[in-house]
């Protein structure tokens, strides 16, 4: 009798589980079934909306294609594509000035180094100093291009940087080709109008003519540390000063660089930075001074930045300094040359309110003796060491606008000189960020 029922019992356990697992078979079909019902319906209005949103961009790109410019009506068809795509960014940078000089800036020379180019002093009176106009854009996911127009004082229009440059190359490399300026040291490669100063440090005039750029290929790397560290490698043409004449079949200058940087806690942070170039000259003529040979020029560059807690909105310090050392050697008016020059430049810029800076700044330079065969020439100098001090005021009323006064002393020349400048500086448009 108990052996039957237990055979009963066990029976209905096995047909409860089977209706149970039935059951839920049977609600696990219908939620599937529900869950493909759904699905369909969102894929299907999905699919609507972005039919309506496919054939009105197409409507607007028609129309703005057609508005812009009409096709020909032997012109293939194609399919209309927007203007808008392919406008780049536009962006305009003022540099309105005033300079007031106690001697005439026309006649200002630095003995011992032939100034060429814009390394003179700035012009008395109004000017429009370093104004300029950019266009940039990404051409595609691989290439971005930049043209950079300058606006001189004389109303011509000159162009300053035209080059393309990879955006996407593997392991860390960039490739830049077209005219640029050099990243040599820490100044060349900004734009005059983000220097602190309102001119280039007295070195940089000498040695580069103000800023070296060249037309060329620059290829840059950054090195897969935790720490930065980035190095660079440059041919240019050689129709920037120092070099001349386009040498070696236009390969005339040959420059390279490493650069690295930190933080020091987190108020501070810092880039130490080696720079080396080597230039050729074939018959470069410098105000009737012929010199044909080579330059080479090395840069070390120290920059150290500080604001409390890493928010400079308040107050920041800015430190730079960089020393210069070259050899000029060849002929020179026909008479052979080989002169080591060297020159440094320090400079401190302080916020100490919001909008309100101010800073200092000392350069020097060193030369040998001239040789017996170009003395009393551009490379005489006179026994002198050539050196210049400046003080700066700036106001900004906003990243976009700032208003600069700076006065500097100026003993480069056989005689002293006072000189004072005043700059409004404003950019509107879409610009991009500078290097550190």
């Amino acid at each position: 009798m108990t052996r039957k029922v237990l055979l009963r019992l066990g029976a209905a356990i096995v047909a409860m589980n089977s209706a149970a697992h039935a059951g839920e078979a049977e609600d696990l079909a219908a939620l599937k079934a529900e869950l493909a019902s759904l699905r369909s319906d969102y894929d299907a209005k999905i699919e609507a909306l972005e039919q309506r949103l496919r054939a009105a961009e197409a409507k607007a790109d028609t129309v703005e294609t057609i508005a812009a410019a009409p096709v020909p009506e032997a012109a293939p068809a194609r399919a209309p594509v927007g203007r808008n795509a392919y406008n780049p960014a536009i962006s305009v940078v003022l540099n309105g000035t005033y300079a007031a000089s106690e001697k005439d800036p026309a006649a200002a020379v630095v003995p011992g180094f032939p100034l060429d180019g814009e390394a003179g002093l700035q012009s008395r009176g109004f000017s429009l100093g370093e104004s300029e106009v950019a266009i940039d854009a990404n051409i595609d996911h691989r290439v971005y291009g930049n043209l950079i127009f300058a606006l001189t004082d004389e109303g011509e229009v000159e162009v300053e940087e035209a080059y393309i440059q990879t955006t996407s190359l593997p392991g860390g490399f960039t490739l830049k080709g077209g005219r640029f300026f050099s990243g040599i040291g820490y100044l060349n490669e900004n734009h005059a109008h983000n220097w602190d100063f309102i001119d280039a440090p007295l070195p940089y005039r000498a040695f580069l003519a103000n800023q070296l750029g060249d037309a060329g290929l620059q290829l840059r790397w950054i090195a897969p540390t935790d720490f930065y560290l980035e190095a660079g490698a440059e041919v240019l043409r050689g129709e920037g000063f120092p070099a001349g004449g386009s040498a070696n079949k236009g390969a005339g200058s040959y420059a390279g660089f490493v650069q690295t940087g930190g933080d020091i806690g987190d108020s501070s942070s810092w880039l130490a930075k080696v720079s080396y170039l080597r230039a050729k000259s074939d018959a470069r003529d410098i105000n009737g001074d012929i010199f044909s040979g080579r330059d080479t020029l090395g840069i070390l560059s120290l920059v150290y930045k500080w604001a409390p807690n890493g928010n400079p909105t308040v107050h920041n310090l800015i430190f730079n300094g960089e020393y210069f050392f070259g050899n000029e050697r060849g002929e020179f008016n026909l008479t052979p040359v080989n002169i080591d020059r060297s020159g440094f430049y320090a400079q401190a810029v302080y916020q100490f309110r919001p909008h309100w800076r101010t800073g200092v700044r000392y350069a020097r330079l060193m030369s040998d003796p001239a040789p017996a065969g170009v003395i009393s020439t551009a490379l005489d100098d006179f026994g002198r060491s050539p050196d210049a001090i400046s003080a700066l005021l700036e106001f900004d009323t906003s990243e976009f606008s700032r208003f600069r006064l700076m006065y500097t002393y100026d003993n480069s020349d056989t005689s002293s000189n006072n000189q004072f400048l005043a700059r409004y500086t404003v950019i509107f448009g879409p610009h991009g960020a500078h290097r550190f």
